[in-house]
């Protein structure tokens, strides 16, 4: 039997935008920073060693469907306030699931859900 070959890790969260420009200006405002990958057809964030990825072409997905990827922050309370001051609609406020751990979601001017995470056990690199 052949050994598979070992998964690398979570690389990219993949959102439908209807409206590229709106949703690159929207989330480099979100993240604080510019996309490090910015042409027509896609554009791609760099997150902590993860990439948030904007695709126009929204045939294939329907916005909010689906798996819901989870940002980790150093505060809940926090991000998910200045995420709703910006224009995201709120889904599910801030709640601990044990272990110290706190999450919540909410959605993004385009449909998508943004989950967040607080998670202790996980430290955090974000440069």
């Amino acid at each position: 039997m052949t050994k598979p070959a070992p998964f690398l890790g979570l690389r990219t969260a993949l959102y439908p935008v209807t409206n590229l420009a709106k949703a690159k200006a929207w989330y480099s405002q979100v993240l604080g920073t510019a996309p490090y990958f910015d042409e027509p057809f896609y554009v791609g964030f760099n997150v902590g060693g993860f990439e948030l990825g904007l695709d126009p072409d929204t045939s294939a997905a329907k916005p909010g469907a689906g798996a819901v990827p989870y940002w980790g922050v150093e505060n809940a309370d926090q991000a998910w306030e200045r995420l709703v001051k910006l224009g995201a609609e709120p889904v599910s406020p801030v709640r601990d699931v044990g272990g110290g751990i706190r999450v919540a979601t909410v959605k993004d001017p385009f449909g998508n859900v943004f989950g967040l995470i607080e998670n202790p056990h996980f430290p955090n690199t974000a440069a």
